[in-house]
């Protein structure tokens, strides 16, 4: 019961009341009648029923795509220095410059501790000290116990500094002539191999057997054209290692002994797109992609992209300024920083 049906109830109470009860003015009385018809017709009237049956439709606002980037691993893949580096012409003139000083301050060599007087080895060590005039293999001519001792130093870019002419050297020292009654034989010598190889001189880049002593990346050629390191889209939950690691088998093969250095990535690239791009299916905005680069080494095998699954056409192996002239300049600015010069 509502509280204006219980006040109007009241005051009808009190109304019907005799006139003798009330103390009341005839003013007061006629306010009250007034309140009370004014409370009678609240208590009366009632609300229009609702319907229950009504049916509110739901209000459905267009959500709009949400905007993210794409997030994919990539994988700097290296291959390191074989060989050690060249000399500079100075650190040569100098290392040789050092063996001519130790020359000079060495005792003087005594031959008959080594060769027996009158034998082969012995005329043979005869002749060669003749030409070199040291019992150094590997200086040049220089007699450290002459009159010209003193002048030991060699200008920069000397043949006798060089790391070949000492092999030539060394070489030819260790031909033994062995005298008897037939002609003079010379006994075959193994030389190492040479610090250039078939690869350099033919300009494989896809092969391994290049600069030797430079460290080599692996890039690729994507299905768009562009040149970079292999990377691609993480799936689900997967970590940048577990994903660079699937990288490598689906972009290379699995005939490469590789190992991804440590669990985090040594640097990032930036991609924006023109536009960007929304996918159907997660109804996502894609702004653009990052792509976050784990070290990784090769430690045996080739790279092999038949039927590799990122629709690669080409690779190849590259030292840092080579590749410098292969990537996008935008690229190169992101990625420069981590590699080596060497």
């Amino acid at each position: 019961m509502s509280r204006g049906y219980s006040k109007g109830r009241r005051l009808v109470s009190q109304l019907n009341r005799p006139s003798s009860d009330f103390d009341i003015c005839g003013s007061c009385l006629l306010s009250l009648r007034r309140r009370y018809a004014t409370a009678s017709a609240a208590a009366t009237s009632s609300p229009e029923p609702i319907s229950v049956d009504q049916h509110t439709p739901p209000v459905t606002t267009a959500t709009a795509p949400h905007p993210a980037y794409q997030i994919k691993a990539g994988v700097v893949l290296s291959r390191p220095p074989l060989l050690t580096r060249d000399l500079h012409p100075f650190e040569k003139a100098f290392y040789l410059y050092q063996r001519r000083l130790n020359e000079r301050l060495a005792l003087p060599f005594t031959r008959y501790f080594y060769y027996q007087k009158d034998t082969p080895a012995d005329i043979d060590w005869k002749k060669k000290i003749k030409e070199r005039l040291t019992a150094a293999r590997d200086i040049g001519v220089y007699n450290a116990y002459g009159k010209e001792g003193w002048n030991d130093e060699l200008l920069v870019g000397a043949k006798e500094s060089e790391p070949e002419a000492q092999v030539e050297a060394l070489l030819k020292d260790a031909e033994v002539e062995a005298e008897d009654e037939g002609p003079v034989k010379k006994a075959k010598v193994e030389k190492p191999m040479p610090r250039v190889t078939e690869a350099d001189t033919s300009g494989d880049t896809r092969s391994l057997n290049r600069l030797m002593a430079r460290t080599l990346y692996l890039v690729v050629k994507g299905s768009e054209g562009g040149w970079g390191f292999p990377s691609g889209a993480l799936m689900g939950k997967e970590s940048l290692q577990r994903g660079a690691e699937r990288l490598l088998v689906q972009a290379a093969g699995v005939n490469m002994n590789t190992w991804i250095v440590g669990h985090a990535p040594v640097g990032h690239h930036n991609l924006k797109y023109p536009q960007p791009r929304i996918e159907e299916e997660s109804k996502i905005q894609r702004l653009g992609e990052k792509t976050f680069f784990m070290k990784a080494r090769i430690m045996g095998g080739q790279a092999n992209l038949k039927d590799n699954k990122l629709g690669l056409a080409d690779f190849k192996w590259l030292a840092k300024e080579e590749l410098e002239k292969e990537v996008h300049p935008h690229y190169w600015s992101s990625v420069k920083n981590m590699l080596v010069e060497r």
